[in-house]
């Protein structure tokens, strides 16, 4: 028998909560939380501002040499903050958390060299154990032997009217019919992809939050976690 990892995932689509409860999860537990999503955004921008076109002939090669000349380092971020994201020594934390880094990252997450770079990256990560690692496809490609899955998911409608407060609290003005046209086309581009497509393990307990609160779910979940 395979022995598992001691590794929390918790996979779900855009706005389900997976941030804010893989964060207060990991500190009731004393693990570290991995921000996988930002990691994907940090990504995003960096083809965003070299003008790479993902589409061209030659797009292949240059992502390749993009993927191996990047630094990109993590931080956790100050109390109720979302983790911090360096790019090359910039700090970029403010600028990949905008609902045009969100399309932007899951259309980089579909390039094979994407994923498979930053999966490698993640595995060093998680290599020690004690982690929460929350994305889209932590608990079937990344960590596939991880002990406890979850899988978040909650309404499109209930997940804007989140994004969306979450933003106005930013002082970003953003309009709900916005976001939640661009969470339902999120949706099914991280579902439909032929690559580590959105969708719960096969083990893995779904949870759906669209009427519990933050606190029921992490109550939850460490209730699954105490009684394994």
């Amino acid at each position: 028998m395979v022995e598992k990892q001691n590794i929390i995932t918790i996979d779900g689509p855009s706005g389900a909560g997976k941030s804010t409860i893989s964060k207060l999860l990991a500190a009731r537990l004393y693990y570290t939380y991995l921000d996988t999503g930002a990691m994907y955004r940090v990504v995003g921008l960096m083809v965003k501002r070299t003008g790479l076109d993902l589409q061209a002939a030659n797009s292949r090669e240059k992502l390749v040499q993009l993927l191996d000349s990047f630094d990109l380092k993590l931080a956790p971020g100050l109390e109720n903050q979302e983790t911090r994201a360096f790019l090359n020594g910039e700090d970029v934390s403010e600028t990949i958390r905008t609902p045009e880094m969100a399309m932007v990252a899951s259309r980089v997450s579909a390039e094979p060299e994407v994923r498979t770079k930053l999966s490698d990256m993640q595995r060093v990560m998680g290599s020690k154990g004690a982690i929460v690692a929350e994305g889209r496809d932590m608990g079937t490609v990344v960590f596939p032997d991880a002990k406890y899955k979850f899988f978040l998911d909650a309404t499109p409608e209930e997940r804007a009217l989140r994004r969306q407060k979450q933003l106005l609290e930013k002082g970003q003005k953003v309009e709900y019919e916005e976001i939640l046209s661009q969470i339902r086309k999120r949706d099914q581009d991280d579902s439909s992809r032929s690559l580590a497509p959105l969708k719960p393990a096969a083990d893995a307990i779904v949870i759906d939050s669209s009427e519990m609160s933050i606190e029921e779910v992490v109550s939850f979940m460490l209730a699954v976690i105490e009684k394994r």
